[in-house]
């Protein structure tokens, strides 16, 4: 037990994850929490995707407009480079990283940053998304925010798909999508697949 002594010098490192549906705002969440942490003026490095190009190519943007100035990355690798001396790691959309991802936010909280990544816990078809499953397994603390069913109003946690697309990732909005709750969306599902 003598290795394991308290050393007051050291830092607790720590992995949340935000998921939830479009239009719960997993990103608003992750902005008040990196926020929070620069008023306490801890270092923060916020990244995302090269792809998500919706709002602004160089932040984070909520669907309520709240923004963060962010680095955009084409792999999860450039983290851990980019992230320098920051003590707190923001990552956005987390769905549409590499399956590095989950190694990434690892490594940099047993180095004893806070790590917070945001993203689609499910794909459109209702599947795990990407390397969220495993992130949410590695979490010290998952937070699951709900959207808004457009259907009935309940709480929703289903990304619907309003457009004939097929690619998996489709960058998008809500020209592209709607928040359902379960039985909405499995209606929905029931309907669609009649029709075709």
């Amino acid at each position: 037990m003598d290795g394991m002594a308290h050393r007051p010098d050291r830092r607790k490192g720590a992995l949340e994850v935000i998921c939830g549906s479009m239009f719960s705002g997993k990103t608003e969440e992750l902005i008040r929490r990196l926020r929070r942490a620069d008023i306490a003026r801890q270092q923060v490095a916020v990244f995302k995707p090269v792809l998500d190009k919706r709002y602004d190519e160089s932040s984070i943007v909520s669907h309520d407009d709240s923004k963060l100035g962010s680095t955009a990355v084409k792999s999860a690798a450039e983290i851990i480079r980019l992230a320098g001396e920051a003590t707190v790691v923001g990552v956005d959309e987390a769905q549409f990283f590499d399956d590095g991802l989950p190694q990434v936010c690892t490594q940099l909280a047993n180095e004893g940053r806070r790590v917070i990544a945001a993203g689609l816990d499910l794909d459109y078809l209702g599947k795990p998304f990407g390397p969220m499953p495993v992130l949410l397994a590695l979490a010290d603390f998952v937070t699951k925010v709900h959207a808004v069913c457009m259907h009935c109003g309940d709480l929703a946690h289903h990304s619907y798909r309003i457009t004939d697309d097929k690619p998996l990732v489709l960058v998008g909005e809500k020209e592209s999508y709607i928040a359902l709750c379960r039985a909405c969306y499995n209606q929905a599902g029931t309907q669609a697949a009649g029709h075709s």
